[in-house]
């Protein structure tokens, strides 16, 4: 069986720019821009054209320079928006225009003033307006996951009939539980004329710590891509990290769903956004946190020493790790010791491993982790009071 594609779109240089202090200027923006054509994205969201010159020139630049993926726009459901946005993607090869509206009755009473039926002229206003500019046209229905369903069916199939070609179903709020988001795309696929002939798109806050579950939910009932970022940055607890979802499809094949992520770029890529956008990633963040292949526990190290599988599901030379961490700690074995000495040049026999441990417990209970200058400092200690020789 044929696996089916799922499109990654990564706002990285959107959403993701909306997180305070990670502000980018232009070079930096295209530096990101080129990085992500290589690993792979079908999409890159640029950016919001109409809010400032120096996104609209943003925008305007990466249209230029990027050669394999659709180039994307965002705009309100406003006309100048959507006029603003074309112009900025001129120059793409596959330009995108992405506009919506608030969807949810919150959205509607309190953020609009407004009312359903309006909302549906709107979009579909919007939409078709779009169309006159590109032919790719991406409906977001804000606020998608606390909207009722069958309002948000009738929406869809309005914007279908305007020209949509994909449709966006955000959880805006990071507030669905991912049976609750796989219900909603399935009753999408199965309540809308002519659902069958876009794309469904999730795009999933991590409000509660459920974008990617809520993401994977979407795609195993329906949907077609993936809204995400590099390292889940994004406004509030951050967007889908995009290094988790490509790596879940990745480790489960029997969903028969693929990406067309170069998987061994995302390291590097992660340490890029990290250093342009000056935005730490905690250490046990999944797939690129620099404790996700470190191993410091004796049971764990000792299992991984003798087959890596024992405790990884990935090998980290998949994302472009180059090893496995073995961390020693007052908690690491006789193995570990001995592999890390190795490493540097120490084979030591079992007398000696057993010399060298006792010797290795002292300096671990006095410091959070034992570095190699420590290993050397415990064999010369080994060597002159146990009499025993350490080469």
């Amino acid at each position: 069986m044929n696996n089916e594609k799922v499109e990654i779109f990564d706002t990285t240089l959107r959403d993701g720019e909306q997180v305070p202090g990670c502000k980018l200027d232009t070079n930096q923006k295209l530096i990101i821009a080129e990085r992500l054509d290589m690993l792979g994205v079908d999409v890159i969201e640029a950016g919001f054209p109409v809010s400032s010159p120096g996104d609209f020139t943003s925008v305007n630049e990466i249209a230029k320079i990027v050669k394999n993926a659709t180039v994307c726009g965002l705009t309100r459901a406003v006309k100048k928006d959507i006029e603003v946005a074309a112009q900025a993607l001129k120059q793409a090869v596959k330009p995108r225009i992405h506009t919506g509206i608030g969807t949810s009755d919150s959205h509607i009473k309190y953020k609009f003033n407004s009312t359903r039926e309006d909302v549906i002229i709107r979009a579909r206003e919007s939409v078709s307006y779009a169309k006159n500019f590109v032919d790719d046209v991406e409906f977001y229905a804000e606020d998608a996951g606390r909207t009722d369903n069958s309002f948000l069916a009738k929406i869809c199939e309005e914007v279908i009939k305007s020209g949509a070609t994909v449709l966006n179903i955000p959880d805006t709020t990071g507030y669905c539980l991912p049976e609750e988001y796989g219900a909603k795309i399935k009753y999408l696929k199965d309540n809308v004329k002519g659902i069958e002939n876009v794309i469904i798109s999730c795009h999933c806050h991590n409000d509660l710590g459920l974008a990617t579950a809520n993401s994977i939910a979407g795609v195993i009932n329906g949907a077609r891509q993936i809204e995400c970022t590099i390292n889940g940055i994004g406004e509030r607890a951050g967007n889908t990290a995009l290094e988790e979802v490509v790596m879940i499809l990745k480790q489960h094949p029997y969903l028969n769903l693929e990406t067309n992520i170069n998987a061994k770029l995302l390291y590097d890529t992660s340490l890029m956004v990290r250093e342009k956008m000056g935005m730490f990633v905690q250490p046990n963040k999944a797939i690129v946190g620099a404790n996700a292949f470190a191993h410091s526990s004796g049971i764990h190290q000792d299992g991984v020493i003798k087959n890596r599988e024992t405790y990884e599901i990935i090998n980290p030379e998949e994302v472009g790790v180059t090893e496995s961490a073995i961390v020693l700690t007052a908690r690491s074995g006789r193995a570990a010791l001995a592999f890390r000495a190795k490493k540097i040049g120490y084979e030591l026999t079992k007398v000696q491993l057993d010399s060298a441990y006792n010797t290795f417990l002292q300096f671990a209970d006095k410091q959070k982790e034992v570095i190699d200058d420590d290993i050397h400092v415990i064999m010369k200690q080994v060597s002159k009071f146990s009499k025993i020789a350490i080469a």
